[in-house]
């Protein structure tokens, strides 16, 4: 995956998309089209693809432009991507604390099974 210092921002559509193509890793439009009409039925085979074209423009995503159908694929890893887009929302929203971004998140209501996650990533942390 091509890397730049800084990602651009993708919109939460551009955002959305990107959670359909990750798991995917590279698709055509309409792959990609497919997966997120299982979610979003109302979303149009030509609106993804726009949106794809955008992206592409933007840097969000490479294109294989050597087949009949352009095989997209993310610009930037996920987690490369997600922990940009937290460090940009903790500057922001939570002056630069992850204390006070983690407790927001805490309290916005989390399931037993991911406090357990949780809990057990933070043993873990102290025992090393």
């Amino acid at each position: 995956m091509a890397k730049s210092p800084t990602p651009p921002k993708p919109t939460p559509a551009e955002l959305d998309l990107l959670q359909a193509l990750w798991p995917l890793g590279a698709a055509t439009a309409r792959r990609v089209h497919e997966e997120i009409v299982k979610e979003r039925p109302e979303v149009t085979y030509a609106t993804v693809l726009r949106l794809m074209q955008i992206m592409h423009g933007k840097g969000l995503l490479i294109r294989d432009e050597s087949e009949r159908s352009h095989v997209y694929a993310p610009a930037h890893a996920q987690e490369s991507l997600q922990t940009n887009l937290l460090k940009d929302l903790m500057q922001r929203a939570f002056a630069g604390s992850a204390k006070a971004l983690v407790l927001a998140a805490l309290k916005s209501g989390i399931s037993k099974k991911e406090r357990d996650e949780i809990e057990q990533l933070l043993k873990d942390g102290d025992e090393q």
